[in-house]
C-alpha cells in the first residue's frame, strides 16, 4: 500500500548520509514494518531485517556476545542471514527494537561507524519499562507514523485523482458541485473502515464490512492486551479509560469526565494512564486552551482534556458493539445515512484523526461561565502556517447535522477578534459561506 512517509525515509537517507539512525514509531498494526521493508529493499543494494518480536536463539547470541564489537557483530550478522552489506549503499533494520533495548542503546555506536545506514521501528517505544537502564542514542531521528489518512484510503481503493481536485477546490475556496457526493461518499467509507493497513486491505479485496470487522476485533484485543502487558502500575486505569471512550464522546461532554469511572476522582490518579495511551499511540488527546494566543501548549490546562481513539474505524466498532462485533447491516445503514443515531462525536473523531495525521497538536476551547456572553465551546483550535503579528489562530467547529447554529463561534470571534485567523466549520454539505464562516465539506479537513 502506497504510504506518504515513504518520501520522507527518502528525504532522510539523502540528508542524513549514515549520519543518524531512523526511528519509526507509532501504534502497532499502522504499517511500520512493512513500509521500511519495502524501503530498505527498493532504496539499497543490500538489506538486513531483523525481527526482535521473533528473534531466533542464534540471533541472540549474535546480539547478547557481540553488540559491543562492532566489527565482529556486522561480520556475524552477514554471515547468519546470508547478505553481503555494502558500504554506504546497505541498511540494517532493527524491528519492533522496543523488545530488546540493548540494540537501541547500542546503536550510537554503530552509526559512528559510519559504513551503513539504520533504521528501527517500534510501537510503545518510550514507555519506561522499554527505556529503563538504557542510554538512548542522540543519533535517533525520530518519524511519527499514523494509520492510513483519507488520501492513502483513497489510494488502496483506486482513486488516485479525487483528493487533488479537493485540493483545488479547498484553495480557490470553491464548490465541490457534483463531485461531493463522491467525496462523501469516500469519507463515510473511511469513518467505518478506517486507517489500519489490515481493514482497509480487507476492504479493498473484498468489499465485504465482515471481513473488515474481523480485522478490527483483532486489533482491538491487541491493543487491550498491551494495556494489561505493559501500562505497569497503570493498567486497571488505562484499561477502564480506553473502554469508556466511546461513552464519554457520545456524551458530548467538553472534558473526560473521570466521576464516571469513580466517584471523586481526580486527574491526578489518572494522569499516568492518559500518557500512556497516548504514549502507546492508541488514542489522541485533545487539551483544553485558556486562551487562544500563538503557543498554544504555554496555555494549556491539562486537566481538561478530550480523548478520542486514533483511528475512528476502531472507534465504529467499539461503538456499535453487539454480541462481540458490529452486524454488517449497521455498517451499510451508517453508509447509507439511515442509522438512527447521533454520529457526531463519531465525526469529531474523524476530524481530530484528520487534524492529527497533518501534524497537527490538538487543542479545544471551553468556557462553562454562568455568564451567557462567556459561555462558549470551539471544537479544535490550530496555529496558522505562518506565525505573524496577530490573527494566528484558525478556530473550527465540527457539524454533522443540517440545522446548525453558530452561536459558540460568533462570541469567540468577538472576544478574541485580535488573535483569531479565518475559521471554519466542517459539515455534511458542500463549500458554502454562511454567516460570513466559510463552510467546508468534512473531507476538506484533510487538507487544512
Amino acid at each position: 500500500m502506497k504510504r506518504k512517509i515513504y518520501n520522507n525515509l527518502i528525504n532522510w537517507k539523502n540528508e542524513s548520509q549514515g549520519k543518524s539512525v531512523l526511528l519509526l514509531e507509532g501504534a502497532r498494526r499502522i504499517g511500520k514494518s512493512y513500509i521500511v521493508e519495502q524501503f530498505a529493499r527498493n532504496e539499497y543494494k543490500s538489506c538486513i531485517i531483523i525481527d526482535f518480536n521473533h528473534l531466533k536463539d542464534e540471533e541472540l547470541d549474535i546480539f547478547e556476545h557481540y553488540l559491543n564489537d562492532t566489527e565482529r557483530f556486522l561480520h556475524l550478522l552477514q554471515i547468519h542471514y546470508g547478505v553481503t552489506l555494502y558500504e554506504r549503499n546497505s541498511v540494517i533494520v532493527f524491528d519492533e527494537v522496543q523488545q530488546y533495548p540493548k540494540a537501541r542503546a547500542a546503536l550510537k555506536y554503530l552509526v559512528a561507524d559510519g559504513r551503513y545506514d539504520y533504521i528501527e521501528t517500534g510501537s510503545l517505544i518510550s514507555i519506561k519499562k522499554n527505556v529503563k537502564e538504557i542510554m538512548i542514542p542522540s543519533e535517533e531521528y525520530a518519524l511519527q507514523m499514523y494509520p492510513m489518512d483519507f488520501e492513502e484510503f483513497m489510494w488502496a481503493l483506486g482513486e488516485e485523482r479525487l483528493m487533488d481536485y479537493i485540493r483545488e477546490q479547498f484553495d480557490t475556496r470553491q464548490p465541490m458541485g457534483p463531485i461531493h457526493r463522491k467525496a462523501m461518499e469516500f469519507l463515510r467509507l473511511y469513518m467505518l473502515v478506517g486507517g489500519m493497513p489490515l481493514a482497509v486491505e480487507a476492504y479493498a479485496k473484498t468489499k465485504n464490512f465482515k471481513n473488515v470487522e474481523r480485522e478490527k476485533r483483532q486489533i482491538l484485543t491487541l491493543y487491550r492486551n498491551d494495556i494489561k502487558k505493559y501500562a505497569t502500575g497503570a493498567e486497571t486505569k488505562a484499561g477502564v479509560i480506553f473502554e469508556d471512550i466511546p461513552g464519554q464522546l457520545q456524551r458530548h461532554e467538553r472534558n473526560f469526565q473521570l466521576t464516571d469511572l469513580e466517584p471523586n476522582a481526580r486527574y491526578t490518579n489518572y494522569e499516568s494512564a492518559f500518557f500512556w495511551l497516548y504514549d502507546s499511540r492508541i488514542v489522541n488527546i485533545c487539551y483544553a486552551t485558556t486562551e487562544p494566543t500563538i503557543g498554544l501548549r504555554m496555555n494549556t490546562d491539562r486537566t481538561r482534556l478530550k480523548c478520542f481513539m486514533a483511528d475512528t474505524g476502531l472507534l465504529i466498532s467499539m461503538a456499535f458493539d453487539e454480541k462481540g462485533t458490529v452486524p454488517p447491516q449497521v455498517y451499510e445503514r451508517i453508509m447509507l445515512g439511515k442509522l438512527e443515531a447521533n454520529l457526531g462525536y463519531v465525526t469529531e473523531n474523524l476530524v481530530a484523526q484528520m487534524l492529527k495525521a497533518n501534524g497537527h497538536q490538538l487543542y479545544f476551547y471551553s468556557n462553562t461561565s454562568k455568564i451567557a456572553d462567556e459561555r462558549m465551546e470551539i471544537d479544535f483550535l490550530i496555529s496558522k502556517p505562518t506565525p505573524t503579528n496577530r490573527h494566528n489562530i484558525m478556530p473550527i467547529e465540527v457539524k454533522s447535522g443540517k440545522g446548525y447554529r453558530f452561536v459558540s463561534l460568533a462570541k469567540f470571534r468577538r472576544k478574541f477578534a485580535e488573535q483569531l485567523a479565518e475559521p471554519f466549520i466542517f459539515h455534511t454539505d458542500d463549500v458554502q459561506t454562511r454567516e460570513n464562516v466559510l463552510c467546508l465539506p468534512l473531507y476538506m479537513a484533510a487538507v487544512l
